[in-house]
């Protein structure tokens, strides 16, 4: 009888993912993420949740152009075409409540793997009129083609208002995860004459949308009176250098809320071994390191 094989550690962690994507009823998105590169989790922020978190990119917004803006009614004099409006984590407890939602936390584990960081939190802030936003990789940040199959950054784009084509929506291109490139200059138009593969993802205020890195995506131009608001959470893998800074500068009272939540700190890279300085490396946090796709 041939002797059974050992079974890697690195089972104990996919068994630990796969776990809370049962646990979470997600098998279904597993199998959309595998075939489209794309998944959509409907309601997963609440109203409450949902204005908040509007509340506070208002505000933020507001305070750098220095004047109200109507999120129903704007015209292209108000506020014309798109805006990233960064670094919003700290800017209330709100996103870092979202942060940690559950259901897509667990679909971005799943890509990503349990020591994923995350990168950047921010909002595609959009009225009426501009560009469209190219089709594009997010590997197109110096990861260089052909990629990886296995996702190396991940995205999670909350609809904070009501997403369809006329809206400005997200566009995907389904199945481009499998390419293991990025786009042409002549497949990244959106809209008229632009890529035909390209879907306007149409969901509601709450809905999640949560992509592999390797899709291509972009958003259609805004055609109607009124603000788009999304708020887009960007990961990636450990060994990815984050877009924005977090580690060593996370505000005390944010370490403070969160010091039982290990995960919510090593999203923020508590225990990254990288960066050091004259101190030397804190060789402890070497033993945490990811050790295959899923830890």
């Amino acid at each position: 009888m041939a002797e059974a094989q050992t079974i890697p550690a690195e089972s104990d962690a996919l068994r630990r993912v796969l776990d809370a994507i049962d646990e979470h009823g997600l098998r279904d998105n597993i199998i959309e993420l595998e075939a489209h590169g794309f998944t959509t989790v409907k309601g997963v922020l609440s109203e409450a949740q949902i204005e908040r978190a509007k509340s506070a990119i208002l505000a933020r917004v507001e305070k750098h152009v220095g004047r109200e803006i109507n999120l129903e009614t704007a015209t292209a004099e108000d506020f014309q075409g798109m805006t990233y409006v960064p670094y919003l984590l700290y800017d209330d407890e709100i996103f870092e409540e979202i942060l940690m939602e559950p259901k897509p936390l667990a679909l971005i584990t799943y890509l990503l793997g349990e020591s994923c960081l995350l990168s950047s939190m921010g909002c595609h802030f959009k009225g009426p009129g501009g560009m469209p936003l190219p089709l594009h990789s997010d590997n197109g940040n110096g990861i260089p083609a052909p990629f990886a199959a296995f996702s190396q950054v991940a995205n999670v784009n909350y609809a904070l208002t009501p997403y369809n084509r006329e809206g400005g929506a997200l566009a995907l291109v389904p199945g481009s995860h499998k390419l293991g490139r990025g786009p042409r200059l002549d497949e990244m138009g959106l809209g008229d004459g632009g890529n035909p593969k390209a879907v306007a993802m149409d969901i509601d205020p709450g809905d999640a949308v949560i992509w592999h890195g390797n899709s291509w995506h972009g958003s259609f131009v805004r055609e109607i009176p009124g603000i788009r608001m999304n708020l887009a959470v960007y990961f990636n893998r450990q060994y990815i250098q984050t877009q924005e800074r977090h580690g060593d500068v996370v505000p005390d009272d944010v370490r403070e809320r969160h010091a039982n939540d290990t995960r919510f700190l090593n999203l923020l890279g508590a225990k990254q071994p990288y960066g050091w300085q004259k101190t030397g490396p804190d060789y402890s946090k070497f033993a945490l390191m990811p050790r295959g796709l899923y830890d």
